[in-house]
Formats: C-alpha cells, structure tokens, sequence
C-alpha cells in the first residue's frame, strides 16, 4: 500500500459529470514527490478528506494523453457524492493496487467508457477482505490541527 497526502485543487473539468465521481488534482509538488517506482497508470484504493469518512476511489497518475498533458498529473476519483466543495481541504490517499497502464483513447465517450470500467472494477476488488481491512488504517486518522472547515 502506498499512502500519500495534499491539498485538493480545482480539476480541469473536462470529463462530463455522468461519472458520479468527484475529481481531484493533486498539486505538481505531490506528483513530483512520488516513488519513483510508481508507474503511470490507473490505480485503486482509499481515500477521504480532512478527518471525514474513507470512500473508495481510482487514481490516475500519468500525463492524460488525450488531452495531451504536458505535466505529469495525479487526479483521484471519489466515489462519494459530497454535499460541499472541498477545494483546499487535505485529501488523504491509501492506493491499494494497479488496474492498467495509461493509454490514449480515439474519443471522449471511450475514455468516458474506461474510466467506467474501472470504478467498477476498482469497487469489486476493494471489497475483498485483504483490500477492506486498509479502509480503517491508522492512516486515515488526521490529527485535528489539519482539519479545515469541519472535515
């Protein structure tokens, strides 16, 4: 399990909200910091924001070839539905294990379509027991002088 933390920053909003996922962009420093034997790809695992509750998620960490980043990115989709933004809030992030490499797709609707795929997939493998278990690592308890507007 690789775990990891940083501040929320406003996503570039360009998949359609159909996804039911919130999106969040890690600042460039966090993404520079990663191991360097983190590969590009899709991954899996847990995440929550401030002190409040862990949800599942999938993460990419790559350079989004669709849209032809040109700086290494690392966006994180929640599978939660939020009632408020969280903008600036510590996002906390526990990634369990790899779905797939990153790969360019022909249109919007099949990179919409893999991304689909792998919040279901990333759902069905979080909920066997050896992934279950890191839902309540020590982890994820935030000492509260990070917590920021109540989470």
């Amino acid at each position: 399990m690789r775990a990891g933390e940083g501040q929320r920053e406003r996503g570039r909003h360009r998949i359609p909200s159909r996804l039911q996922a919130l999106s969040s962009n890690f600042p460039e420093q966090v993404v520079d910091n990663l191991p360097a034997d983190v590969s590009t790809g899709i991954y899996y695992g847990w995440a929550s924001v401030g002190s409040g509750d862990v949800h599942k998620m999938v993460v990419s960490i790559g350079w989004n070839p669709y849209y032809k980043n040109t700086k290494k990115s690392m966006e994180t989709h929640i599978m939660h539905t939020f009632e408020e933004d969280f903008y600036g809030e510590i996002l906390n992030v526990a990634i369990v294990g790899y779905l797939r490499p990153e790969k360019n797709f022909d249109s919007l609707e099949s990179l919409i379509s893999a991304i689909q795929g792998d919040i279901e997939e990333a759902k069905k493998r979080l909920d066997l027991p050896e992934h279950l278990k890191l839902k309540e690592d020590n982890f994820f308890r935030v000492p509260k002088s990070k917590i920021m507007n109540g989470h």
